[in-house]
């Protein structure tokens, strides 16, 4: 029995999970919502949250920080200026994970992972 798992391994290579959840973090901050794999959605959140409260001090360090996980620099501008400073109030709960359908083609389970503004 496995204790203490830090996270979803996703069936996938620690470089392939990486650059996923990389790309999910980039895109959810883009468009503001994507819809994934339910299980993909709990995991993102989780990033989410922590680079939302990194964002939050705005200084140098923190950018930098950020910018080894986000991949776009407009992204990572638009995360410090804009989605940081609208979320500085609250305490958490950054992201909200709505189940939506089943996919047709593997009965995988999708989920729309949005950010709270």
């Amino acid at each position: 029995m496995p204790h203490s798992i830090a996270y979803k391994r996703l069936s996938r290579t620690d470089g392939h999970r990486k650059a996923l959840l990389r790309n999910l973090a980039t895109s959810l901050f883009k468009h503001d919502k994507i819809e994934t794999t339910s299980t993909k959605a709990k995991e993102i959140s989780r990033i989410a949250q922590r680079c939302i409260t990194a964002a939050m001090d705005g200084d140098l360090a923190a950018r930098r920080r950020l910018a080894e996980f986000i991949t776009e620099p407009a992204v990572l501008k638009k995360l410090v200026e804009q989605i940081a400073p609208a979320l500085k109030g609250r305490a958490g709960g950054y992201t909200r994970i709505t189940k939506t359908r089943v996919r047709p083609g593997d009965a995988a389970e999708l989920s729309l992972i949005e950010l709270i503004t």
